[in-house]
């Protein structure tokens, strides 16, 4: 089966596999119908994003093993909710973004333009 596309149109790149990320935890920013929450964005989490989705309801730094989340910290990579991401953005608190690991259903949310200003170099 052909990998997914990301959002620069070329095939779906790995996220991250330590901690292993992605709605499927298999390392990419895949979806499906059953991906509610559409886990679709690469970003690399920072303390800024962290207290912020905290803030927000979602506490990304606290383990929770039943669900195979191991905690994240500053420095990781982790597939985020694309109305998450989005909604850090519209509030200034916007992590960075692996283009080339962000799923192009992304762009249904996100203009490519404001992924591309808070992309990894």
């Amino acid at each position: 089966m052909a990998r997914a596309r990301n959002v620069l149109g070329s095939e779906l790149r790995c996220c991250c596999t330590d901690p292993m990320t992605g709605f499927y935890r298999n390392g990419y920013c895949e979806t499906g119908a059953a991906d509610l929450g559409l886990h679709l964005v690469c970003a690399e989490m920072t303390d800024e994003f962290l207290a912020f989705s905290k803030a927000r309801g979602n506490d990304l730094s606290t383990p929770r093993p039943e669900w195979e989340f191991p905690g994240l910290q500053a420095g990781d990579k982790w597939c985020l909710c694309v109305l998450r991401w989005r909604e850090a953005l519209e509030a200034g608190r916007a992590p960075r973004v692996d283009l080339e690991a962000t799923h192009l259903s992304t762009l249904e949310f996100v203009d490519l333009e404001d992924l591309q200003t808070h992309a990894i170099k």
